[in-house]
């Protein structure tokens, strides 16, 4: 039995490419707003005559509007961008390939969002978006969300706003301090995300990286103890994942560590944990912060991690996901993962 939008694309086959084509343009423009034609261009890698040609045939439909500062998309821009999500996921396959990864790793949900993380500059943004939309969606009243650092946590920022004034929650810094980049650091996006949602914050300033001595002195201080009572009560954990090496590096890992990691064939890292490619615990850093067991007893985990890069790191980590995990991730990243598990069934 054939589903509306499938009979639609029987009848009409060179419908869907140029709906794709101007849902994305669309897309992009609110995700960036406001933004001019040049910029568009470069970050949907299109001509700007291209970008011209389909940003007039918008704005004649009043889906965008052009100020001074660049294109912004109207209310009926965002009310037709979420009028047609489902069908444009669908048309795509994109619902159908979010469905055989979850039914393969055997998680709560996945949702592949279009297009590739590492050509276009607007699925960081997307990847955030629809991270946001499903942590907003299940808020409660005095709810705990630990939350580690990263580029694609920090992709959470802009699209999070108060949901509901009796709905306090707390949000809580996953692990301390890790590398040099303090915009990307879980303190910073705790008190970030904070302030987007007015609701409050607890941040752990400490080195991610600590010798057994000062892991075990740090172990009775009060904030510390403060701190793990937190994550003991975490109902909801967001976090990325990374490729060991990846991981490892940002942490100055000494080329020592980086020897052991690679002889003991590490591929993802999550938390402070290294797993191989069999999902199995091969190393561990000394670390105040979350630690596994605590992430599995949480209601919800919310995994945000995209880039055909990094899914040899992906199919690691989820061999141990907990299985209430949300994972959202690129439609470039989830065709090679089902590709990879077409080629292992064969």
């Amino acid at each position: 039995m054939l589903t509306v939008p499938e009979a639609q694309q029987r009848l009409l086959p060179e419908m869907y490419p140029l709906l794709q084509s101007r849902y994305r343009i669309l897309q992009a423009v609110q995700l960036m707003q406001p933004i001019g034609r040049r910029t568009l261009a470069d970050s949907l890698k299109m001509t700007e005559r291209e970008i011209r040609k389909e940003t007039d045939i918008l704005r004649e439909q009043g889906l965008i509007d052009s100020q001074k500062s660049g294109m912004v998309c109207t209310e009926d821009g965002e009310i037709v961008i979420e009028k047609l999500r489902a069908i444009v996921y669908e048309w795509s396959g994109l619902t159908q390939l979010a469905k055989k990864l979850e039914q393969h790793f055997g998680i709560h949900r996945v949702v592949v969002v279009p297009g590739d993380y590492n050509e276009d500059d607007t699925i960081l943004s997307l990847l955030g978006k629809e991270a946001a939309l499903q942590f907003m969606s299940s808020a409660f009243d005095g709810q705990i969300v630990a939350v580690t650092g990263g580029k694609s946590v920090a992709s959470l920022a802009q699209f999070l706003h108060p949901v509901d004034l009796q709905k306090k929650i707390t949000f809580v810094a996953a692990r301390g301090g890790i590398g040099h980049e303090m915009q990307m650091q879980a303190n910073t996006l705790v008190a970030t995300f904070a302030m987007q949602m007015e609701t409050q914050y607890r941040t752990l300033f400490l080195p991610e990286h600590l010798s057994e001595q000062a892991y075990q002195a740090m172990l009775t201080e009060p904030m510390v103890t403060e701190m793990m009572a937190f994550y003991d009560q975490a109902d909801c954990v967001i976090h990325g994942i990374g490729s060991a090496e990846e991981m490892a590096i940002r942490r100055n890992s000494s080329p020592e560590d980086l020897r052991i990691l690679e002889e003991k064939g590490a591929v993802s890292e999550a938390f402070g944990y290294y797993f191989n490619a069999e999902g199995e615990i091969v190393h561990r850093i000394r670390t105040i912060g979350i630690q596994l067991e605590q992430v599995q007893n949480s209601q919800q985990v919310i995994a945000v991690a995209a880039g055909k890069q990094k899914v040899n790191a992906m199919l690691s980590y989820f061999k141990v996901a907990p299985k209430q995990t949300i994972f959202i991730t690129d439609e470039a990243a989830a065709k090679a993962i089902a590709a990879n598990l077409e080629n292992n069934h064969r």
